[in-house]
């Protein structure tokens, strides 16, 4: 397991640890598991389908801190052109 701190947006922006592949993982070679484009009966493109590897767990996620929301600098019609007194 290799823990690293990121910004997670769901539910609600905060830092979380999270588990990340093994980067000398012979199976997946550090990707986190194998992708390949799969095709209808028509042989026409309907996907990428992945498999994740046994050496990552992409729903591992420990959250440390909640962020605080981002305030906006003006107001949502911007600035007023009305004096301040």
């Amino acid at each position: 397991m290799r823990l690293r701190i990121r910004v997670t947006n769901w539910p609600r922006r905060a830092l979380a640890i999270v588990d990340t592949p093994r980067p000398g993982c012979s199976l997946c070679h550090g990707e986190g598991g194998h992708g390949w484009d799969s095709v209808d009966a028509e042989g026409e493109y309907a996907g990428t389908d992945f498999e994740f590897c046994t050496c990552w767990n992409p729903d591992l996620s420990i959250v440390l801190l909640p962020l605080p929301r981002w305030l906006r600098r003006t107001p949502p019609g911007g600035y007023s052109n009305e004096p301040p007194f």
